[in-house]
């Protein structure tokens, strides 16, 4: 595997394009009072802890500045520090994979189980093979992979799709989780109680018993990682339940899907994220479970240990100056709870596996704008700034959002698959394009901005309180600003222009 590799990703999956625009898949949500009253609940509580978590460190900025500057280094260095983590991997009795696509991952993947002879999986908690779409191309292979993680779970048994990055079920409530558990768990394996209620404490009891005999019975492990220490090839997972560390021990064969940006050069690096990480996301001073694992060892875990490096699309967004920094992300998903587009429109709109406003700048530069959903994710945004507040690693999501829009409405250069092509323009775009040329036609005339303001504000009784045509979507839900009664140029020279002259 030589360094080269970095400039030669495959082809993002596709998996946009099986979903409407963002503003049609938003309209119905926003229609489901259940939803947006789970939403609501749910975001607001855990943003509010969050805060007071934060509020704890008084270095909270120092360690959300070294966070950035950590990531933007390894970034920078990138095709060193994966050549680190595979040497260091080897080392230590593992088997590195490198997988320029979701395509060639699954395979990867499959071949790597159908060689133990199994046909089950258990699964940890993972955002990289929800990308690939690991468990489908699993099934299609003869082979059933079991969700181990008590939301991830919910959302197999109710086939659904996730919502959240952190707690894929937020968008049903403890009824509806009953109901689910009542009906699916027992054509997966253990059945839920008969009289099952919908008590968490229930709830989470039914869960563990269906789960135990899943952890006891499997011989193969799934698995991404939150972090890769380069200098001694570590992977780390951090959760909440216990279920990680399950799937992460007891199974003789372990397969690890993880991003190329997830890896940190040293250890020292790893404690600043070990400290940022868990106050973002769960508002915890420290993950309840941190499992680190480097290789393999004789009569302590898998036997067998293989990582599977993913590219799918990372080197492309690598290659944009002002894209790259979402790669920084450690999908914490405190962008999630402060956003007021997301609390009100769900995960779901935003038709991938990265909902919100991370999802908004990661899946169109990792998918491309070519379909539907990803060509309107970078304008499903208020451009409100909250996300950049609360990011731990300080991605500056709106400066992106608009870099992507640029590229939507205006085309131009990107890197897709290695290469640099050129985008044309997205259709419907035509009146953004016209109006920011008339802009800065008239930006660049100072006599023709000056005549054209006296001209709106003389003109202003006769102006209408909507726009006409294309404008009409953007009137439709907010005020024409009204036009003074004279522009500023004019007002400062009424006012001001004596004392000019004396000077």
């Amino acid at each position: 595997m030589s360094a080269t590799y970095l400039g030669m990703p495959g082809p993002a999956p596709s998996a946009g394009t099986a979903f409407p625009a963002f503003p049609q898949a938003a309209r119905a949500a926003v229609r489901d009072a259940t939803l947006r009253g789970n939403l609501r609940h749910a975001t607001h509580t855990i943003r509010a802890k969050r805060a007071r978590a934060v509020a704890e460190l008084s270095d909270w900025a120092a360690l959300r500045e070294a966070g950035r500057r950590i990531k933007d280094h390894t970034l920078r260095h990138l095709d060193h520090y994966l050549m680190r983590v595979e040497e260091a991997v080897t080392a230590a009795g593992g088997t590195v994979h490198w997988a320029v696509d979701a395509d060639e991952a699954n395979r990867i993947v499959a071949d790597l189980v159908k060689r133990t002879g199994e046909r089950e999986v258990v699964k940890v908690k993972s955002m990289a093979t929800q990308e690939i779409g690991l468990n489908e191309a699993l099934e299609a292979e003869g082979i059933r992979a079991y969700e181990t993680d008590l939301a991830e779970l919910i959302v197999q048994l109710g086939e659904d799709r996730p919502s959240h990055i952190l707690v894929p079920a937020i968008h049903r409530n403890r009824g509806e989780i009953r109901d689910i558990f009542r009906s699916e768990m027992g054509a997966w394996g253990r059945p839920a109680p008969e009289q099952l209620t919908d008590s968490p404490a229930e709830l989470a009891e039914a869960a563990r018993l269906h789960l135990r005999e899943k952890f006891l019975r499997a011989k193969v492990g799934v698995s991404g990682a939150n972090f890769v220490v380069a200098e001694t090839g570590t992977l780390v997972v951090v959760e909440s339940e216990g279920n990680g560390r399950m799937c992460l021990t007891l199974p003789e064969t372990l397969i690890s899907v993880v991003g190329i940006e997830k890896i940190v050069p040293t250890w020292q690096d790893l404690e600043v994220f070990l400290q940022t990480l868990p106050r973002s996301s769960t508002a915890e001073r420290m993950n309840p479970y941190t499992s680190m694992w480097t290789g393999t060892t004789d009569q302590d875990g898998p036997r067998d240990f293989h990582l599977v490096l993913l590219d799918n699309g990372r080197t492309d967004t690598l290659a944009d100056r002002v894209g790259r920094q979402a790669l920084r992300c450690i999908r914490c998903s405190a962008c999630l709870n402060v956003c007021p587009v997301y609390e009100r429109a769900g995960g779901h709109a935003y038709g991938s596996v990265y909902p919100g406003p991370i999802g908004a700048i990661l899946s169109p530069q990792l998918r491309g704008t070519g379909s539907a959903i990803d060509a309107s994710l970078p304008y499903a945004s208020s451009l409100c700034g909250a996300c950049y507040e609360v990011c731990p690693v300080a991605i500056d999501i709106p400066e992106v959002l608009v870099h992507l829009r640029e590229r939507v409405a205006q085309g131009g250069e990107v890197t897709r698959d290695g290469n640099k092509v050129v985008l044309r323009p997205a259709k419907g775009h035509a009146a953004e394009r016209a109006a920011m040329r008339a802009a800065r036609w008239a930006f660049g005339r100072p006599g023709a901005l000056r005549g054209g303001q006296r001209l709106a504000s003389r003109t202003r009784r006769l102006h209408p309180r909507t726009l006409p045509g294309p404008g009409r979507a953007w009137t439709g839900a907010r005020d024409l600003p009204a036009v003074p009664a004279e522009p500023f140029r004019d007002w400062w020279q009424r006012t001001h222009g004596a004392e000019e002259d004396v000077k």
